[in-house]
Order: structure tokens, then sequence, then C-alpha cells
């Protein structure tokens, strides 16, 4: 089975406000499944179903995951959280981030230190998590991706312009070497 495709800036489906998630079918679970799957193939630490075009509230983070030497995942524990919500913030921590739906570009953004999120798990069961530094900003930048917003949102309007632009171009070299003549 392939991988799904992380959409990436501009798409315009990653504006988009996800809707909640009332039920918790079989095509859920398979959905947090594969977002797992991308998640670790990228690799990523945090992915959410907006990124692959699915407006729904799921979001899968795993900031403990490793690679053995070999290049292999050796340990995983993704946390999948349905309908996940930040219902307490304390303190302020810049962190450099990047972002898989925004490619070739890190910058740093200020978030809450710490924060208390509120979640369903796949199994219906409600989740309580206190986080801090790299699971809270995780936390804080997935459910972004919840909202339609993105990391480069939370940064300067300069140094956002000069990412645009510079994204820009790339997509137009990537139309222009698409519509190229094959060599003959």
């Amino acid at each position: 089975m392939a991988l799904l495709e992380v959409l990436k800036f501009p798409d315009k489906r990653l504006r988009c406000i996800s809707e909640p998630i009332s039920e918790i079918t079989d095509e859920i679970r398979t959905l947090a499944a594969n977002l797992c799957d991308v998640m670790y193939d990228e690799p990523g630490i945090g992915l959410a179903a907006p990124q692959v075009g699915e407006a729904i509230r799921l979001i899968v983070i795993d900031t403990e995951w490793r690679n053995s030497e070999e290049g292999e995942i050796t340990s995983k524990n993704p946390l999948i959280l349905l309908n996940p919500e930040i219902v307490e913030s304390d303190g302020t921590i810049v962190w450099n981030e990047g972002c898989l739906s925004v490619p070739d570009f890190e910058s740093e953004v200020t978030r809450a230190a710490r924060v208390k999120l509120v979640a369903t798990d796949l199994d219906d069961h409600p989740i309580e998590i206190d986080a801090e530094e790299l699971q809270a900003v995780c936390f804080q930048h997935e459910i972004d991706h919840l909202d339609g917003v993105l990391f480069i949102d939370h940064i300067s309007r300069l140094k956002r312009g000069l990412y645009v632009k510079r994204r820009q171009k790339q997509l137009r070299r990537e139309i222009e070497d698409s519509e190229a003549p094959l060599p003959v």
C-alpha cells in the first residue's frame, strides 16, 4: 500500500478548519495508522490529518521514537489523539520548528512552554496529558494544523514573505521541469 502524500504549502486544503470526530470508525482507525506510517517514513515527530487532505481533528505524535545505526526504527510510542484541545498553557519557549507541509524551511517560533491537553483515544477513552518543551511545542504545532494555521503564521511578516517568494520560485521550476521535452 502506498503512503499518503503530505500536502505542501501553499495547498489551500492546509488552511481549512477541521471537523470534530463524532464517531470512531474503521476508516478513522485506518487513517490513524496511515498517519503514523507517513510520520515515521518522512521522518517527523507529528502529523495532522489535514496534512494528508483529511479535514478532521486527528493528530499523531511521537517525540520519542529512535532509529538504529542501520536506519531502522527501534522504538515507537505514537500518541493517536482525536479532537485534541489545549485547556491550559503556561510560560514561553522559543523552538526552532520545521514542518512536513512547509518544505525546506525552519524558523524559531514562540510557544507555550507547558500545556495541558485533553483528547480521546481510538478506544473512545478520554486522555489528559501534561506536556512541556518539545512535546508541548509539538502538540501546539499539530493542533494549529487542525485550525488551518501553519507555523509560518507565527513568524515575522518579513521571514514569511521571503519563504513564500522562495517557495513560489521552487514551484515554478518544478512546473517548468515537468513541461520540458524529454530527451530523444
